[in-house]
């Protein structure tokens, strides 16, 4: 996997991923950013929010559930010195279908988190990392 990211000015980038994809990065005004796009760090947690969604959608769906509408929400804690890692993650799945069952929502939030979603796990090397979810009904 290549990525490349590119000045633009003052603390803007844009990063290119190697898939040929595009984002623009910035920081506050405060920190001579013009508020362009995304921070850094909230690229990184869109990151794991997407990785692991992915997977639970994966999953659910290779288990015949019907799945119309998954949404993450997520909030994160950081250190309060340098390096600013994340130290505390939460994610609230909201998942959305007709007749889902909710051990398997679970074990499919647990399979990622646990086995296949490799943003949460290397997160998790400096973060504590929990997960909760909501049914509702399509």
């Amino acid at each position: 996997m290549k990525a490349r990211i590119k000045w633009i000015e003052g603390v803007a980038m844009l990063g290119e991923s190697g898939s040929g994809h595009g984002v623009v990065m910035d920081g506050p005004p405060e920190l001579g950013g013009r508020n362009l796009g995304v921070r850094p760090m909230e690229m990184l947690l869109l990151g794991m929010g997407g990785c692991t969604q992915f997977d639970v959608l994966l999953i659910l769906r290779k288990g015949r559930q019907d799945v119309t509408d998954c949404v993450v929400e997520l909030e994160a804690t950081r250190a309060e010195t340098d390096p600013k890692v994340f130290t505390q993650i939460h994610a609230h799945f909201i998942v959305t279908g007709r007749d889902l069952d909710p051990k398997r929502v679970e074990q499919a939030i647990r399979l990622s988190a646990e086995k296949y979603c490799s943003a949460s796990i290397m997160l998790g090397a400096t973060a504590t990392i929990t997960h909760d979810f909501e049914l509702r009904s399509a």
